[in-house]
């Protein structure tokens, strides 16, 4: 009986063991299978600044530049230049706009000239799957404004209330022949053609407003359906619950030292897996480009907060004045398909040539003639230090190859320093065969990447074995 009642307990802890495992991995797989954030966006004056640049996201707050730091698209209609892209998806998700201002500063136009004569159109792309956009168009908006000069930093929303979209832009109409922009709209349903402008925001006496987007509310998350955030002099914010009705002052961000005469072109985005929001602010004044601040509630300036430094990373490009879209899986895979710049590569084992990296239940090891997305990764820059490199999963975007206690497991970025640095290997000519790669460990330069009875660890290399467990080929 004692022999029975020790083999079904074996059994039941197998079983213990079995579900533990499963409900472990369970979250994490679907963590892993979230789809991150696209930002549309420009990078500066001159001709190559001012034209349509992506950038993704798994997190919300470390971006990677795609098309290999390219534009994706460039205008070739009006001033051959655009500025301040809004990102456009339709309710029902089958189709995009890309909205954008026609400037081009230092490479045709001054800002004198802008202001007072600029384009009064704005420029239009469409797609239907985020990959495949068609040729632009011109939109004249600011046409039949009285005086207006110009169309700036255009944006839009879907109305429920009218079954089509509020298109909003900025123009100068002078007053007394001092320039004075404020926020005008129309409404549309395809941004070919407009109802008559009408004035949006005004601010009293003087004082201008350029740039403002609006973001709409989960219930029972503060006391206004929407909330705008505009650059009028401050970042004011105010709340609605009609995107055509009244609005009301909530207060601004001087609170936490962002002012107008800092940030400008604020661009909301709302983090997938929590009730927490990011404002993006471009620094103009400083010439820095984007950075967030973040709040649970986006209608309490009280509650905004300036991340601690490093806790965000904005990529190689300067980042100004766009758009956010929360992806779906079906989008995101598109768009990486289409616009990643770093192609996927395995790693083949030196010394069983037959055996490459790959991951299985998230731990990793090398296994037998593996081609699948488990043994794929995209090498990207090393997320700790230039000059390095580091390991992400094809099929798991935003998780990395990382040790722990010198193991490796394949791990999702927690944005943290420790991670990066745990996360990061310098590439080095192979230790076995120089014509191969060994992987030095950013934070451990004692020790290489290796595998020990097939499983990955992270190992000082001391003889003629080791060298060839931690050599390998990058390979298709």
């Amino acid at each position: 009986m004692s022999a029975l009642r020790a083999r079904l307990s074996a059994i039941l802890l197998a079983a213990c063991l079995l579900f533990t495992s499963q409900a472990l991995i369970t979250p994490d797989r679907a963590a892993a299978a979230d789809p991150g954030y696209l930002m549309l966006h420009f990078t500066g004056e001159g001709a190559a600044g001012q034209q349509m640049y992506l950038a993704h996201s798994t997190d919300g707050l470390h971006w990677n530049g795609l098309n290999g730091g390219a534009p994706i698209l460039g205008s070739t209609i009006g001033t051959k230049g655009v500025r301040d892209p809004a990102l456009v998806r339709s309710p029902g998700g089958d189709k995009y706009w890309i909205i954008a201002t026609d400037l081009c500063i230092s490479c045709g136009q001054n800002w004198e000239a802008a202001v007072n004569n600029g384009s009064r159109d704005l420029v239009v792309w469409e797609s239907t799957d985020l990959v495949t956009w068609s040729q632009p168009w011109l939109l004249n908006v600011a046409g039949a404004i009285p005086d207006g000069r110009n169309a700036w930093a255009p944006e839009a929303v879907w109305n429920p209330e009218t079954n089509d979209y509020v298109l909003y832009w900025a123009t100068n109409k002078p007053v007394n022949g001092v320039k004075k922009h404020r926020i005008f709209y129309a409404r549309t349903s395809d941004f070919r053609s407009i109802t008559t402008p009408q004035t949006y925001i005004e601010r009293p006496g003087p004082q201008e407003i350029i740039d403002t987007q609006i973001v709409e509310m989960p219930a029972g998350v503060g006391s206004h359906r929407y909330v705008r955030a505009s650059g009028d002099g401050q970042i004011t914010l105010e709340g609605s619950n009609s995107i055509l009705g009244t609005w009301t002052n909530l207060g601004d961000l001087s609170g936490i030292g962002l002012t107008g005469s800092q940030v400008e072109g604020p661009m909301w985005m709302k983090f997938r897996d929590r009730n927490e929001w990011a404002l993006y602010l471009d620094q103009y004044s400083s010439g820095r480009g984007y950075m967030p601040v973040t709040t649970t509630s986006p209608s309490a300036p009280g509650t905004y907060q300036v991340p601690a430094s490093g806790s965000y990373h904005m990529g190689a490009l300067k980042k100004r004045h766009g758009s956010i879209l929360n992806l779906t899986a079906a989008e995101e895979s598109r768009v990486l398909a289409r616009w990643s710049d770093i192609p996927a590569k395995r790693l083949q084992s030196y010394n069983f040539q037959d055996r490459y990296v790959r991951h299985v239940g998230f731990d990793v090891r090398i296994d037998q003639n593996i081609t699948g997305p488990d043994a794929q990764f995209r090498l990207r820059p090393g997320l700790a230090g230039t000059g390095t490199v580091s390991f992400e999963s094809v099929n798991y975007r935003g998780y990395f190859l990382r040790h722990t206690g010198y193991d490796f497991q394949l791990v999702r970025d927690d944005g943290t320093a420790q991670f990066a640095a745990d996360a990061t290997f310098r590439q080095v000519a192979g230790l076995a065969d120089a014509a191969w790669s060994s992987f030095q460990s950013y934070n451990h330069p004692d020790r290489h990447i290796r595998h020990y009875a097939y499983q990955l660890c992270l190992d000082p290399i001391t003889t003629a074995t080791g060298r060839g467990d931690a050599t390998f080929r990058v390979t298709n």
